[in-house]
């Protein structure tokens, strides 16, 4: 049987509760008292005629407010807790005291050495896991955690050494044994593993606290379940081919090949050879070659930058989205491909397409699916985030631990415009750890081009009429913001317009890639 009494912090109380005990012959297994005004009686069942008399007794003495019985005392139920926190560890663990005798053990121990409890209790922890002089350790004034690997079992394991220590008075700390915590080199390799295991979502790779790019990953999650043609817009630097990636690789299609064709980095009439590949012509003495809607079947083939496409070329690709055919070059032999299209481009397709440079018909089909990745300045809330996960992917691929970015260079991430977007950031990030001395990167250490999106206000001495002036001050603002805008969509959307209205005043004023330096 077990009692809860709840008391008043007196001198003598728990005496007087145990002379009560005493007069009733009544045997004490246990007495705990807590600091909160309770004393815990363990003692034998009694007849149900000495309990009687024992309860009054108990509720007459001075200071007691409440006696009750309890289903167990508060060392059992922390015991209990204990050994069954110990039992559900896969690693073995021992308990020790300060002799370095073993108090206790999991399963783990046990399975591993084929003994019963009895047979490991109150053995020298020595005769079990060598390699390191617990009594030694135990024996030192100061008693640190320590790391070591030792033999257990014959076999080699690394084992956290931790001391268990009580209080005296306010501050000082006795020791009062240890824990020792083992674990072998594969489950290591396990856990090492499993904490350097990517996240199996594709899409985690982007940070997305902002509302913009929350929205897009959003949307590219459900694209990506699609078959359809997909047009991934954004300006450069934005991670547009990331993005296409993604959604390969959260596609039905992901365990089949992802091909990226970049159409702007090669000759016009490399392209088609390498879209569509090359027949053997004995004529021409062309060798023959794969080309990558081959070498994409049954997956997804990225066109980057697919506005860069040859018109003869985009005709090409626009039968082949038709047909599901095509033909190589010099062949007329026609070939199936199942494949998933998923383009980019950091140029307006919808202006190029009313002024002629890229086919309409070939714009309709692929422009299905549409994403417009926004630009790092519209993602304010992500450049922080952007930047340290890149300081650790390249820190580690530097062999160095990742500085922390200062005050200074914080604030400036988030002001700074970055027309060159994340990957004028990442480039910027990889110099300033390739050559910052300690573990803090400042404002200093970040060399990007001067870069302000400020517009001069009218002087209230100048010259012409209004209509002058404010065409003036119209062409200057756009000027200025179209390097970090250079497409009539994304301009149009910053300054509340249409397209339309906005391309008119870029050709009025004679603002084009070719005139302003982006």
């Amino acid at each position: 049987m077990r009692l809860e009494i709840s008391c008043q912090d007196r001198l003598g109380i728990a005496q007087d509760v145990l002379d009560i005990l005493v007069n009733h012959a009544i045997d004490l297994r246990g007495i705990e008292i807590d600091r909160v005004g309770k004393i815990f009686l363990n003692f034998p069942n009694i007849e149900f005629k000495d309990f009687q008399h024992l309860m009054p007794e108990i509720r007459r003495l001075e200071g007691i407010e409440d006696v009750k019985t309890t289903p167990f005392m508060p060392i059992e139920r922390d015991k209990n807790q204990l050994q069954a926190l110990l039992q559900t560890l896969p690693d073995p663990v021992f308990s020790l005291d300060t002799k370095g005798r073993v108090l206790l053990v999991n399963d783990a121990v046990l399975s591993s050495l084929e003994l019963r409890l009895d047979d490991v209790l109150n053995r020298e922890i020595g005769e079990l896991v060598s390699g390191f002089n617990f009594v030694r350790w135990l024996e030192n004034n100061e008693v640190l955690a320590q790391t070591h690997r030792v033999k257990f079992i014959q076999q080699d394991y690394l084992a956290d050494i931790l001391p268990v220590t009580v209080t005296e008075g306010d501050h000082e700390k006795i020791i009062a044994g240890a824990v020792v915590l083992l674990k072998s080199e594969s489950r290591l390799g396990q856990q090492i593993s499993a904490f350097h295991q990517t996240n199996q979502d594709s899409f985690s790779q982007f940070t997305a606290a902002s509302s913009a790019m929350r929205k897009v990953i959003k949307e590219a999650k459900h694209m990506s379940a699609l078959d359809a043609p997909m047009l991934v817009f954004g300006e450069t630097g934005t991670g547009k081919t990331y993005l296409a990636k993604a959604c390969h690789q959260a596609s039905r299609r992901a365990d089949k090949p992802c091909v990226v064709l970049p159409c702007n980095a090669m000759e016009a009439s490399i392209i088609a050879r390498q879209l569509f590949g090359q027949h053997c012509s004995s004529i021409t003495s062309e060798n023959a070659s794969t080309g990558a809607l081959e070498r994409a079947n049954e997956g997804t083939l990225i066109l980057q930058e697919v506005g860069e496409l040859p018109a003869e070329t985009q005709q090409q690709l626009l039968a082949f989205i038709r047909t599901g055919t095509y033909c190589k070059l010099g062949s007329s032999d026609e070939r199936r491909a199942d494949v998933r299209l998923i383009c980019t481009s950091s140029q307006d397709l919808t202006r190029l397409t009313e002024e002629g440079k890229f086919n309409e018909q070939l714009f309709y089909q692929l422009n299905v699916l549409s994403l417009l990745v926004p630009p790092l300045r519209d993602r304010r809330q992500d450049v922080v985030s952007v930047a340290e996960r890149l300081i650790k992917l390249h820190s580690a691929n530097l062999g160095r631990r990742p500085p922390k970015l200062n005050r200074s260079c914080v604030e400036f991430l988030q002001t700074y415009p970055w027309p060159g977007n994340v990957k004028q950031l990442e480039n910027a990030l990889y110099r300033a750890l390739s050559l910052v001395d300690g573990n803090e990167i400042s404002k200093d250490n970040l060399q990007v081009p001067q870069c302000s999106g400020e517009v001069s206000f009218v002087d209230e001495n100048f010259e012409g009429t209004l209509d002058q002036e404010v065409k003036r001050f119209e062409k200057e603002l756009l000027r200025k913001l179209y390097p970090s805008y250079p497409s009539t969509r994304q301009l149009a959307k910053k300054l509340g317009l249409s397209h339309t209205a906005i391309a008119n005043k870029l050709r009025e004023y004679g603002i084009s890639k070719k005139t302003i330096k982006l």
